[in-house]
């Protein structure tokens, strides 16, 4: 699914001033509640909450090139954790890139990702059942 991105810089100040944040050595999640999640749930055909998405990555980070990497690879591990877990809906939330997201694995920033979801109070449980542990007898 596509995600509706944050387009309007106060909602950036935002979540920045109020929102909860943590930090992980590839990624700073922010997380605030979105006002409007109810008028996007009237559009949305699933009649859900959704979250609203905002990427950062700062010049400092390198050039261009760098940059959208670092958007790729954030794209990419928070694909991963929606698909593993269940986020809670009706929030913005902004992933701030360090700078060891460049260099990082998709598989290392989904790590963070979940971890700092979990901290935050964002997990609402696994989609992918877990298999039994069979023992060897």
């Amino acid at each position: 699914m596509k995600h509706i991105s944050i387009n309007e810089n106060h909602l950036y100040s935002k979540v920045y001033a109020k929102g909860k944040k943590f930090v992980t050595p590839t990624v700073v999640v922010y997380v605030l509640t979105d006002y409007c999640a109810a008028r996007f749930r009237k559009q949305n055909p699933e009649k859900k909450f959704i979250n609203r998405i905002g990427l950062t990555v700062t010049k400092r980070n390198g050039g261009a090139v760098v940059r959208n990497r670092c958007k790729r690879v954030l794209r990419e591990a928070l694909r991963s954790v929606e698909a593993k877990y269940e986020l809670r809906g009706g929030n913005l939330i902004v992933l701030v890139a360090r700078d060891a997201t460049a260099y990082a694995k998709s598989h290392e920033v989904e790590k963070d990702l979940a971890r700092a979801f979990m901290k935050l109070g964002m997990l609402s449980g696994t989609k992918q059942k877990e298999e039994p542990n069979e023992k060897l007898s």
